[in-house]
């Protein structure tokens, strides 16, 4: 099946999907313009129309990304509220997909435990 049009900034979108493929399982989707991923219907990483990755973590696992890059929480758009357990990854990182990996590897293992969505699972 083909993909939805990405509307994000072509270069963001190649390192958003560069990272993506660097974990095995991991398949993304997309809808309004944004890219995502997705497990039992809960989101844990998505790019926004704008450009920014943001990647879901636990709680402890977020509050030290935050510290660690100087980062915020993630907005869709810069208008809207911040999404509560989504950071921000800042476009350096993007770039940087092996310090990055980790961080999407523990997303993902994050995903697998929370309450399913009664979406498709993967």
């Amino acid at each position: 099946m083909a993909q939805k049009k990405v509307t994000a900034p072509e270069d963001k979108v190649l390192l958003y999907r560069k990272l993506l493929e660097s974990v095995k399982g991991i398949d993304t989707k997309s809808n309004f313009g944004s890219a995502y991923t997705a497990f039992n219907g809960n989101m844990y990483t998505v790019i926004s129309k704008h450009g920014v990755v943001g990647i879901r973590l636990p709680h402890g696992e977020r509050e030290a990304f935050l510290e660690r890059y100087d980062t915020e929480l993630f907005r869709g758009d810069p208008e809207w509220p911040p999404a509560k357990e989504f950071v921000a990854v800042p476009d350096h990182l993007l770039a940087n997909t092996k310090l990055l990996r980790p961080y999407l590897e523990k997303s993902f293992a994050y995903a697998k435990t929370l309450k399913s969505r009664g979406g498709k699972r993967s």
